[in-house]
């Protein structure tokens, strides 16, 4: 299937590891050029020369760009960092790391105002402007990558039950306001992907595991690759009457509609 990404131009925010650079190598496999962002130098250099090794069979390409989501300017820098390199923009998939975990009860102040700044407040403010340097009428898409907490409350995760819902009504809200622009807007809601923080997670509280496993039907963890191709074709033209809707990618383990 060809999902029309070949030359399309696409910001991918944490694209250096886990999720966001699972996104980014679908990407660049199917012959978009990327330009991603983390807040590591090095992470962002070794995964722009991996995604470039693999760009190089495919008409691909990728940029990276130190940037922190959390501050004002960073949807703005990475937007002009794509029509610098790429002469356009098409598209974003908005991928931010999970706040900390712990019960909403047992949070502080400064760590629920450090998720809002970042989690929330840096994603709605990412599509905003990214979403504002998308062409009227060209089938872009905008991808949040939120959680499955967003239908379904996960044990240990406070701060994400508390934010990630309001995110994935800001997505809908948003599909609304820039629809008759022809931008899409979409939630991502990854269950238990196989990623460091995920690996990081289960390390702290062994018997989770056991536990989410047994609520899998599949059985098993998601690998990223697989999250990864479901946000490509989200985000590409093939999947162009698909706006305001949040994809679950969890293996089937919410129960909810």
């Amino acid at each position: 299937m060809d999902l029309g990404l070949a030359g399309r131009v696409h910001v991918v925010t944490g694209g250096s590891r886990g999720l966001g650079y699972a996104t980014a190598a679908a990407l660049v496999g199917d012959g978009a050029k990327v330009v991603i962002s983390s807040r590591d130098a090095d992470s962002v250099t070794a995964a722009t020369d991996r995604l470039n090794e693999l760009g190089a069979t495919t008409g691909g390409a990728a940029t990276g760009l130190v940037a922190d989501l959390g501050s004002a300017d960073t949807a703005l820098r990475l937007a002009d960092a794509a029509v610098e390199h790429y002469g356009r923009l098409d598209g974003a998939l908005v991928s931010v790391g999970g706040p900390p975990p712990g019960t909403a009860a047992s949070a502080t102040d400064e760590q629920w105002r450090g998720a809002f700044e970042t989690v929330f407040l840096g994603a709605v403010r990412a599509v905003r402007e990214l979403a504002g340097r998308l062409a009227a009428g060209d089938g872009g898409a905008i991808g949040l990558v939120l959680s499955s907490s967003a239908r379904s409350p996960i044990t240990g995760l406070g701060i994400s039950n508390g934010l990630r819902p309001g995110l994935a009504m800001v997505a809908k809200d948003m599909a609304d306001e820039f629809g008759p622009r022809g931008v899409r807007v979409l939630g991502l809601l990854p269950g238990r992907i196989l990623t460091d923080r995920m690996r990081d997670l289960d390390a702290s509280n062994p018997a989770a595991r056991e536990d989410a496993l047994a609520g899998i039907p599949l059985g098993r963890y998601g690998e990223p690759e697989e999250f990864g191709r479901t946000a490509a074709f989200v985000l590409s033209p093939a999947a162009g009457y698909l706006t305001g809707s949040l994809v679950a990618v969890d293996g089937g383990a919410l129960r909810a509609l």
